[in-house]
């Protein structure tokens, strides 16, 4: 299964690319807390070069071929700025046309699937992104305690 999976991920781009949603879970804390950690699974699909993208969440692939989700916070010409919501101070670029896809929706530890364009998701995106560094840099630090307090319970 592992062997299937790393294919699907080495070809994303040509999956999503002809219109296939793709699913993959989140695997890091640069997006939290609205993308978990083990416990979200997202929704990518494919973003047309027209699309407005500024303030959406979006995949990548770095110059070292690692796969990344991180919410466009500019555009500069033809370069995109990411930025992880759980890491303020790091920002990553990319042309338009190396963009793979946007989350469309998170899927839920419990099964639920939450649209990233509704009103409530909106909402609290911009709640978490209004706070000041500070406040964002201790509420992570609780966050990944937490998260990872859970995840030793669980294995």
């Amino acid at each position: 299964m592992s062997n299937l999976r790393d294919l699907a991920t080495e070809n994303i781009e040509q999956l999503v690319a002809i219109g296939e949603r793709f699913k993959i879970m989140v695997t890091g804390y640069s997006m939290l807390p609205l993308l978990g950690y083990g416990r979200d699974v997202i929704v990518l699909r494919r973003v047309d070069e027209e699309e407005a993208i500024v303030g959406r969440v979006a995949m990548f692939r770095s110059t070292d071929r690692h796969i990344i989700v991180h919410r466009v916070v500019a555009l500069e010409g033809d370069e995109v700025i990411f930025q992880g919501d759980g890491n303020p101070y790091q920002r990553e670029r990319c042309l338009r046309n190396e963009v793979i896809g946007v989350v469309e929706e998170v899927i839920r530890e419990d099964g639920r699937t939450v649209s990233c364009t509704t009103p409530t998701w909106r909402l609290r995106e911009r709640v978490w992104l209004r706070q000041p560094t500070v406040v964002r840099r201790y509420a992570l630090a609780i966050i990944r305690r937490l998260a990872n307090c859970k995840r030793k319970n669980r294995g």
